[in-house]
């Protein structure tokens, strides 16, 4: 990937989020679906292991006790970090963090520092990959542009219930006036930069078309304090991989 020019930094630094069209092509799109449905067919995953994520607190709770919304079908793979090159081949970081295969999302709002918090903050910056198109129609992101200037007001951490883990929200969004949110639908193979504290929000997919996305993060380690309270905590087994050192 060429470095970003001049005039797209200062967009970035000034929306918080910056769209590169192109950044794919439809072929390298439709190679990472197919390898992606044969990862999640070949995948046993414990029954403990299988909680579906919300932005919402009372989705998140419902969650945990094994109510699961029949009307989203996401997946989300909090630690898979072991793909193989055919994945690999198709982003040239070659090191992924997380990834989420959406068909119906229902995001209402968030921000990443709200799941992923840093000491300091603005040092998580989030990687979005529309690997079909994303419209109005089958929840396209939506943003407040410049949003992200205002920190932190809720956290999801981890809290247990016994020896079991589970996850509760500390402080509470603020209210935010839909009209400020703007629309941002973009074709197969863009990639959206995001940074960690930008207001942004997907709707339900409600249409008939699907709108599959490979996400992930990626966190500046020098002088940085990954959170121990985050919900995702990397282990020796599988820590979170370096891009260079």
């Amino acid at each position: 990937m060429a470095c970003l020019s001049p005039s797209q930094l200062q967009k970035f630094q000034e929306d918080g989020f910056l769209v590169l069209e192109g950044f794919l092509s439809a072929d390298e799109c439709v190679a990472m679906q197919q390898r992606i449905g044969e990862l999640v067919a070949d995948m046993d995953v414990p029954l403990h292991c299988r909680i579906e994520f919300s932005t919402q607190e009372e989705e998140q709770l419902r969650s945990q006790v094994g109510v699961r919304g029949r009307a989203r079908k996401t997946i989300s793979l909090a630690v898979a970090t072991r793909f193989d090159s055919s994945l690999r081949k198709a982003f040239s970081t070659r090191k992924e963090i997380s990834w989420s295969l959406q068909r119906n999302p229902s995001i209402k709002l968030a921000t990443d520092s709200t799941f992923l918090y840093t000491e300091p903050l603005g040092r998580v910056l989030g990687i979005w990959i529309a690997l079909e198109d994303a419209t109005l129609e089958n929840g396209c992101l939506w943003f407040i542009p410049g949003s992200h200037t205002g920190g932190v007001s809720r956290r999801m951490v981890r809290a247990f219930a016994g020896l079991k883990l589970n996850t509760r929200f500390l402080g509470s969004e603020p209210v935010w006036d839909d009209s400020l949110f703007v629309p941002t639908p973009v074709q197969r193979g863009a990639l959206i930069l995001i940074h960690g504290e930008v207001v942004h929000k997907s709707e339900q997919n409600l249409s008939d078309r699907s709108r599959h996305a490979y996400t992930f993060h990626l966190m500046e380690s020098l002088g940085t304090m990954w959170s121990p309270e985050n919900w995702l905590q990397p282990t020796a087994e599988l820590p979170f991989p370096p891009l260079y050192t």
